[in-house]
């Protein structure tokens, strides 16, 4: 290793201990940026009722979505500018305070804005944490603990549903948000004790401000033209609120990307993406990310619309899921970190992931739960990988000052990708489940006369919400009806869920085409051998035998 390499990066000469405590210390921070997500999910019903904005309530999760988005980028780049340490210190800290502003909120507006400043905060603790790692070990040993993120998230998607009941039923919303203040104070601290600094006088100086005002601009239009969209048909793009702001977010794209070939330090340096490897990784990732959105969302929500599951039930329920995509992590990464071979394991995952989700596609209300749990694990298993392999790709092409800005551009393109991906799974539910209703409906033995009334009267009633539907549809009949409909409920009912199952089932289609482009994609990678030095000079090796 060079004196110069060694210079620039004072994390290499830190203990093994040292390096040991920032890991536990980043795992914790992240730990809790990713529970939030899952426990707020929770406690949100109870907060909307009391802070009585239901009106506002998508905004709650689209304003986090969009902040730590946005922000991700922007924080990488500061950090290989400024260096990882006051980044990291500012994201946590901002994270934290805005967490006690949420518990604090007495009205709707208050609590979406402190969720956005959550967002700010949260937005960095994922790339720039991975960047840390970078920065601590070389890409040969970066496998063995690149695992551990991915379990990272799904330990937190494990326990978040059971914690948030137990904190809001029993303390109140308000603790859902203090409890993340003493942990993460400690995770603060280590950071703030051990953390090396790296100082770069010439930094201030070379912002991209433009750049970063168009990108914002960009990102955050064509998100909330996006998550508006509610149908694929094309005068859906015609309202101002989704067409009109995705092709503002298109254009200022545009700009962005002009604006980046001219900065002296560009935000995003467009040369990154002229690397071949860099290139395929993230558009990998991107893909990668349509499936497991869509699993993650509507999975839970068929055990509790037709398995009659609670929120928390649901959670423990896809624990196959998580358990596949927590040993798919740890495993891709020590693979790659022993024998340095990645390609294989990429399109084998991609294909194994496609297997899974196409399994999925055959859901029906009467699926036995043993079958489902291994469909579930097979597809965790095949997106484990894409969780740390695709950032250890990307890591090992790139120089030491770009790191940071790599990295975080795998995050923006996978949270980018599971955007698209879910938008396109939950038009797809809603389309096939129009077309559904009806004709199980019929299968299930209803005249056709009753299921063009109920067809027509429908639109009033919930049919994917929780809770007893027979009731409800009993509720909803006229009185003079209800002799009549009382003995077709069962009927109803089974052919409701069936419906229901099988638009779940469709929306997966989505996420086998996002797997197959990512593993076709990953055919053309060229394997380097991972870097056993810190030497941003030294460019890896072709792998012997690598395509």
């Amino acid at each position: 290793m060079t004196g110069h390499a060694t210079a620039a990066i004072p994390a290499v000469n830190l203990t093994p201990r040292a390096k040991l405590e920032i890991l536990l210390a980043i795992l914790l921070a992240l730990f809790l940026f990713a529970l939030d997500q899952t426990v707020v999910g929770v406690a949100l019903p109870r907060i909307v009722t009391d802070l009585g904005g239901n009106e506002l309530y998508n905004w709650t999760i689209t304003i986090y979505l969009l902040t730590a988005t946005i922000s991700g980028p922007i924080y990488g780049k500061l950090s290989d500018l400024f260096g990882r340490r006051p980044v990291i210190l500012f994201a946590v800290a901002l994270f934290l305070a805005a967490s006690a502003l949420c518990g604090l909120s007495q009205e709707m507006w208050q609590f979406i804005l402190f969720r956005g400043l959550q967002g700010l905060g949260g937005g960095a603790l994922f790339p720039v944490a991975l960047a840390v790692i970078a920065d601590m070990y070389t890409p040969a040993e970066r496998g063995k603990y690149l695992g551990s993120f991915g379990t990272v998230f799904g330990l937190s998607s494990l326990v978040g549903p059971a914690i948030g009941g137990v904190i809001t039923d029993n303390f109140g919303w308000h603790w859902v948000f203090y409890i993340n203040v003493p942990l993460g104070l400690v995770s603060l601290f280590i950071l703030y004790r051990l953390l090396p600094a790296i100082r770069h006088p010439e930094a201030g100086r070379n912002i991209d401000y433009l750049g970063a005002a168009a990108f914002t601009v960009a990102i955050g239009a064509f998100l909330v033209g996006l998550t508006n969209v509610r149908s694929l048909d094309l005068t859906t793009f015609a309202d101002p609120w989704i067409g009109g702001l995705m092709l503002v977010g298109l254009v200022f794209g545009a700009i962005f990307i002009w604006i980046e070939s001219r900065a002296k330090e560009p935000l995003v340096p467009l040369d990154l993406f002229r690397l071949r490897t860099f290139a395929i990784a993230v558009s990998a990732s991107f893909f990668a990310a349509f499936g497991f959105f869509a699993a993650v969302v509507f999975l839970p929500r068929w055990y509790q619309t037709v398995a009659g599951a609670s929120a928390t039930e649901s959670g423990y329920n896809i624990l196959p899921l998580l358990f596949g995509l927590i040993f798919g992590a740890i495993a891709s990464g020590q693979i790659v970190a022993r024998t340095g071979r990645y390609k294989w394991l990429v399109v084998g995952s991609m294909v194994l992931l496609a297997a899974g989700l196409w399994m999925l596609t055959n859901l029906h209300a009467n699926t036995d739960r043993p079958i489902l749990w291994l469909w579930m694990l097979l597809t965790g298993l095949g997106v484990g990988p894409a969780f740390a392999v695709f950032t250890l790709i990307v890591q090992n092409a790139v120089s030491m000052r770009q790191v940071g800005v790599a990295t975080a551009s795998v995050g923006f393109f996978q949270q980018i990708g599971g955007t698209v991906g879910l938008t396109l799974a939950g038009t797809i539910f809603a389309s096939r489940l129009t077309t559904e209703i009806p004709s199980q409906l019929l299968a299930a033995g209803l005249p056709q006369q009753m299921v063009d009334a109920f067809a027509a009267a429908g639109g009033s009633l919930d049919l994917t919400g929780v809770g007893d539907l027979g009731a409800a549809i009993l509720a909803a009949t006229p009185a003079q009806f209800q002799p009549v409909v009382a003995p077709l409920i069962p009927a109803i009912v089974n052919g409701i869920y069936e419906a229901v199952s099988v638009s779940i089932g469709g929306t997966f289609w989505i996420g086998i085409g996002g797997a197959l482009i990512a593993g076709a994609a990953g055919l053309f990678l060229r394997e380097t051998r991972m870097r056993t030095t810190m030497d941003v000079e030294a460019a890896p090796e072709p792998a012997a035998g690598a395509a």
